[in-house]
């Protein structure tokens, strides 16, 4: 079987756990009601597991007799309250899900449903490795008389960022890109952009500098995970028969518009995501420009598991077709949405007093990087021919926000006031629909 690598630039909700959510479910934040990384923001919640996680991806894979494995991070506040460490989510055969957020030792898993604390050595511990030791222990006992799903979800390059001791002194020299809109002031946008000190400090550029080298040392033990299982897969001669998708949850800045680091923003930069799949019917080293959100993950790999689409609860759509068309017909959506509901915190961060209440993660020199207000929702028409993007505020000042992404890739200039008002009322009515579709509705809106 010839196998190949394609790759997307796929589209996203621009934080963790509504992100994993929608890969998980194949919907819009909007239908699976994740709203943020908080329980409140029905993050692992009780109203998530008992509704949208009870139908998602791994369900219908195990009713397609999948043997089915996942290792690493799950969910923000998976295992902290609602369910404990023993709920193991429908249709995960092996099950070995972090409790909490990202870390590398000092950690809790649940293992099938039971408690398993770990410390801090590198060869017991370390936990982008251990995943992968399980993984490869997982494809050998596995049976071949069916068919395999394997998910791992390694910690890099989330914080605290902390390499494998053989990889904490490369990259040295490194400093996070200085080009696009780095350090560039977000004088015409929401007000969250237009409160960080342009030029940054010094001590803003030291810390988003030695965050990127972290970050970048951190994902050598992913290059060595994926190595490893690479291998694994073309020893038990599964290689050329499986399909790997390599891509992650969200975005990321380090100093864009003045930000030092964090995501939680409209922009390029923290709502695209690398994405590369190879395998059986796609042509080598293609690079295809079609939009595909994190919604369209789960039915394309339900797609390829021979599930039935039609039987199916997604907003997102196959994009097997756009990969491999020799396996499949199908089209190319030309709008989507991207939305997002900001958190803050009820009360004044100590180490900001000057700032009032409402905002939060506000690190390095105050600089917050979201707030109740910091919420919003995008339509994207995305075609050969243009790239637009128009974006509502629920804020007091009703803020819009409107990009040319072909004549502005970076973002720079917001437009809104320059365009034609009959164009930004036929983008408020597409917005409207968008933000209440659901299921064939989403894929039907031109």
């Amino acid at each position: 079987v010839k196998t190949g690598r394609v790759t997307h630039p796929p589209l996203l909700t621009p934080l963790c756990c509504p992100s994993r959510s929608s890969i998980l479910t194949g919907q819009y934040p909007h239908n699976h009601e994740v709203r943020n990384n908080s329980l409140s923001g029905n993050c692992s919640s009780l109203q998530w597991q008992k509704g949208p996680e009870s139908t998602a991806f791994p369900f219908y894979l195990s009713k397609q007799k999948y043997q089915t494995f996942f290792a690493g991070k799950y969910l923000n506040q998976y295992g902290k309250k609602d369910g404990d460490v023993g709920y193991v989510p429908p249709g995960w055969d092996q099950w070995h899900a972090l409790v909490g957020n990202s870390q590398y030792y000092n950690y809790t898993l649940s293992v099938n449903g039971k408690e398993e604390k770990h410390g801090d050595s590198y060869e017991k511990d370390y936990f982008t490795d251990l995943i992968t030791n399980r993984s490869l222990h997982f494809l050998d006992d596995r049976s071949p008389q069916h068919p395999f799903f394997l998910m791992l979800s390694p910690p890099a390059p989330h914080s605290p960022w902390t390499a494998a001791p053989q990889y904490q002194k490369e990259f040295g020299d490194v400093k996070a890109p200085r080009d696009g809109s780095f350090d560039k002031p977000g004088k015409d946008k929401h007000w969250l952009l237009r409160q960080p000190v342009n030029p940054m400090p010094d001590s803003s550029l030291t810390f988003l500098d030695s965050a990127y080298r972290k970050r970048w040392q951190t994902l050598l033990s992913v290059d060595d995970m994926v190595e490893l299982l690479v291998k694994k897969l073309e020893s038990i001669k599964e290689l050329d028969n499986t399909y790997i998708f390599y891509t992650s949850d969200n975005g990321y800045h380090t100093g864009q518009f003045s930000l030092p680091i964090d995501k939680r923003q409209l922009y390029e930069f923290d709502i695209r995501v690398p994405l590369m799949v190879r395998g059986p019917g796609i042509k080598p080293n293609q690079t295809l420009q079609a939009p595909v959100l994190n919604i369209d993950l789960a039915p394309t790999i339900l797609d390829i598991s021979g599930v039935n689409l039609s039987s199916v609860n997604v907003d997102g759509q196959s994009f097997l077709s756009q990969m491999a068309p020799s396996l499949r017909n199908g089209t190319v959506r030309p709008v989507f949405l991207v939305e997002y509901t900001g958190e803050g915190h009820p009360t004044t961060d100590p180490a900001c007093p000057k700032l009032g209440p409402g905002l939060s993660q506000c690190f390095p020199d105050c600089v917050c990087e979201d707030a109740f207000n910091n919420t919003y929702a995008c339509v994207r028409t995305l075609n050969k021919d243009h790239d637009l993007q128009y974006c509502e505020f629920a804020d007091s000042e009703s803020f819009v926000e409107v990009y040319n992404l072909v004549s502005d890739p970076h973002q720079l200039e917001n437009v809104w006031k320059k365009m034609d008002p009959t164009f930004l009322q036929a983008m408020n009515q597409q917005l409207i629909k968008l933000q209440s579709c659901q299921g064939d509705s989403c894929r039907e809106i031109k």
